[in-house]
């Protein structure tokens, strides 16, 4: 006989793919499905790990953004601190100022630093423009792509201030700067004319060092180049680290939420890889034999069925790579903007070990059974591909028959311990396609769950100020160039005023700043409270909210890093006050590293609120009632804004996307080892339903008897799968809650209701009966005669 690939033996390979057809479809299809959940599992995960180094090194990003006043300090001097020691590359100065503008549907957009460039490409933070152009005359700006949405968009216009003479800003892209020195670009004449007293003017200047992989080394950086202006020039400094540290912690959840279905996407893949092509050579082993009979050498019948299962297998798998890179971008595409990255894309490696593992994994498949038919003599190979052994499953037949059941269900029942490996890695197909679906279901409700308690700042509808700061998005506080405060008002005045307009459903107040902790170095951002918070309380995971004078509710971060318990005093010193406070509460609050603490302003003498979050009665527009007490709380120096939507964090739709895409995928693997494991039974037993249906068995009664032989296996998978997947959510979520620097609230984790872990107990039928529904009409369709002449 020739080699591989010709002659005879490259003419059994090519007959026996075009024979089988509907096998070599389903070895194609499901490795394709294989390979393709693969590819975007591990896609996401590389992309998961260090996103934020990965794009720093891409844009060049900046060790250190600092701010001058350039009444202080000259171009020369400016640029003379780029000769500094360990100063590698500067960018700047740039004109840049603040500015709080407000959307077209009056929302106010929180503070955002504006800097003025002429260009995205610098030799410091090259900007990554995600859509649209750069801004090229006064009146358009490029927007940062975290406030890309529905309600900001190319083409979108803002004006920069609520003054009625306030320019009009025209969005004409949107960016990402990895070392988020700004919010907004825009020309440099543009920068400079949105100046003003209140948002005075400075030079923004990016650098970068050779070395500045810790604070302290970026520290002294920044120390060389203080000293290097006259004093009181250099207003105030970013570090990247700390960037570094906030998307490395936005990034770390999602590490064991992509393990858990990565790991599944393998387990599967093996499992169905390894099924349908050793299903596919051991069906085979009676024409194995007639080969043999009529020449062929152990080693080639054994390299004539590696090379059927791996030619169909081959296929599948190129495609499946190219869709799995198809269905990973648009999700990469999505962890950009919640990471805040420069472009993502499938690592090439990733491509390579998922093609090569699952060539592999299909090779051995086929190569184990094929070695076992390879060894059997000729006769015996004939003998033993004509049908299972004898005997085997005739227990099974005997205990089904005596069930009060139809024939056609009860040998359809039977019929799986005919073939306990085929059925064992259906069932596992089954199980663990059920397992991906009750753990979507619950990560899904989780998520929806932690979008639900998040800040509740953000979930009211009307904030009105009573002066002090502005806060930026969620209530956070200033930086240092944001020194500008509202005129005094009168808190008193304002709580009348919002009590008095006619559409207030309910309301609090509450205040910020930072305070001194003992046990802690450094300040600490402190909300307090006054009035009925319970539409503005956190998500508890132990302990219970503020109900009384002299408490203190803190984040896990607190308690993690001081080894603090619930009962614990606090002592706590605020605007002067000192207080010692009893920690009553472990709140969900992951902001400010989960060191923020809650308490009531009744606890320091002289507070006043600044901020009055207000409910609006139903069918009250947030921003008509806005505009309305705006104008009765100015004259008391506050102001009061609708909140709006733009800018809010995608990363749970992210995760939810995510899910959803590789359930579907695990879903449809699952299904398709079934459909295979069907159609090998099917073609196996044809001989045998020509007989029953010779004997009077309807059309009806075979796709019963298709379907019953799967739906046993159905329940069994169902009743092992939602027990997992259930146990999987358990361990899964609290990994991705510490990843966060957290625990999670009994409400994000307890998800599930027993009605839906009884619909995902009927995921395992689901699964198996469409798996078999095709085998099973062509069952039905198959002349007898036909049938019976079928071997």
């Amino acid at each position: 006989m020739t080699r591989f690939g010709g002659g005879a033996l490259g003419r059994v390979v090519r007959s026996g793919v075009g024979r089988r057809r509907v096998q070599t479809v389903v070895i194609a299809v499901a490795t394709l499905m294989a390979v393709a959940s693969a590819v975007v599992a591990g896609s996401l995960v590389v992309a998961a790990n260090r996103p934020f180094d990965r794009a720093f090194a891409q844009q060049h990003g900046a060790h250190l953004t600092v701010q001058f006043d350039p009444a202080k300090v000259t171009a020369a001097q400016i640029e003379a601190t780029g000769e500094q020691k360990g100063v590698t590359a500067t960018a700047g100065p740039y004109p840049a100022t603040t500015i709080q503008p407000m959307d077209s549907e009056g929302g106010h957009l929180p503070t955002l630093t504006l800097v003025g460039r002429s260009a995205p490409g610098a030799d410091v933070d090259e900007l990554d423009l995600k859509s649209g152009r750069w801004a090229a005359k006064p009146g358009e700006i490029v927007l940062n792509a975290e406030f890309n949405g529905p309600h900001l968009g190319l083409g979108s216009t803002l004006r920069a201030t609520e003054a009625g003479d306030s320019p009009t800003l025209t969005i004409v892209g949107f960016a990402i700067s990895v070392s988020r020195t700004a919010d907004v670009w825009t020309t440099p004449a543009q920068a400079k004319a949105l100046a003003s007293a209140d948002t005075p003017l400075t030079s923004q200047v990016l650098y970068r060092f050779d070395e500045a992989g810790t604070d302290r080394q970026v520290t002294a950086g920044r120390k060389r180049i203080a000293s290097a202006v006259p004093s009181g020039a250099l207003l105030s400094s970013r570090s990247y680290l700390e960037t570094k540290r906030d998307a490395d912690q936005g990034a770390a959840p999602t590490i064991p939420f992509l393990v858990a279905f990565g790991i599944l996407g393998i387990v599967m893949s093996v499992i169905i890889v390894s099924s349908v092509t050793s299903g596919a050579v051991g069906s085979s082993l009676r024409r194995i034999g007639i080969l043999k009979a009529v020449g062929f050498t152990p080693r080639e019948v054994v390299r004539a069925y590696v090379a059927q299962a791996l030619i169909p297998a081959a296929v599948g798998i190129a495609l499946g790579v190219v869709l799995g890179n198809l269905l990973a971008v648009p999700l990469l595409d999505d962890t950009e903007q919640a990471y805040g990255t420069a472009t993502l894309s499938v690592a090439w490696w990733v491509d390579v070990v998922v093609a090569g593992g699952a060539l592999l994994v299909v090779g051995i498949a086929a190569l184990i059974p094929a070695l076992r038919a390879g060894r059997l003599r000729t006769v015996e190979a004939i003998a033993v591909g004509r049908a299972p052994r004898t005997g085997r499953g005739q227990w099974a037949h005997r205990a089904a028959g005596r069930l009060p059941l139809p024939r056609a269900v009860t040998y359809g029942l039977a019929s799986p311990f005919a073939h306990p490996v085929r059925t064992v890695a259906m069932l596992l197909a089954v199980a663990f396609g059920t397992v991906a679906a009750t753990f979507a279901v619950g990560l899904t409700a989780s998520l929806t769950a932690v979008g639900t308690a998040a800040d509740p700042e953000d979930r009211a509808e009307v904030t009105v100020f009573a002066g002090g700061p502005t806060p930026g998005p969620g209530g956070t506080r200033r930086t240092e160039n944001e020194t500008s405060e509202a005129p005094a008002a009168d808190p008193a005045g304002i709580r009348a005023a919002v009590e008095a307009e006619a559409g207030t459903a309910s309301y609090y107040a509450m205040t910020k700043n930072d305070a001194s902790v003992a046990g802690i170095t450094g300040s600490v951002p402190v909300s307090l409270y006054q009035g009925d918070t319970r539409t503005g309380r956190y998500e508890m995971i132990s302990g219970h909210w503020l109900d009384g004078a002299g408490q203190v509710v803190v984040g896990s971060g607190y308690l993690k890093r001081t080894g603090t318990e619930l009962g614990d005093p606090l002592r706590v010193t605020y605007e002067g006050h000192t207080r010692t406070l009893r920690i009553v509460g472990e709140a969900f609050d992951t902001s400010d590293g989960g060191l923020q603490l809650h308490a009531n302003i009744a606890d320091f003498p002289g507070t006043q609120p600044r901020m009055f979050l207000v409910e609006v009665k139903q069918g009250v527009s947030p921003g008509e009632y806005a505009e309305k007490l705006a104008e009765a709380v100015r004259p008391l120096g506050g102001d009061a804004m609708a909140n709006s939507p733009s800018g809010q964090d995608n990363f749970v739709i992210i995760l939810e996307s995510m899910a959803a895409l590789l359930t579907l995928m695990l879903v449809s693997v699952a299904g398709m080892g079934v459909l295979n494991s069907v159609v090998l039974d099917t073609r196996e037993r044809v001989h045998d339903l020509g007989v029953c249906k010779a004997l009077g068995m309807t059309p009806r009664q075979t796709v019963t008897l298709v379907l019953a032989s799967v739906t046993g296996i159905g329940v069994l998978g169902g009743l092992i799968g939602v027990p997992v997947g259930f146990a999987l959510h358990g361990i899964v979520l609290p990994m991705m809650g510490h990843a966060a620097g957290t625990e999670l609230p009994p409400s994000v984790l307890d998800v599930y209701d027993l009605w839906q872990l009884a619909l995902l107990g009927l995921a395992g039928i689901t699964i198996a009966l469409l798996g078999a529904l095709l085998p099973a009409g062509w069952a039905a369709r198959a002349r007898t005669a036909t049938a019976l002449r079928t071997e």
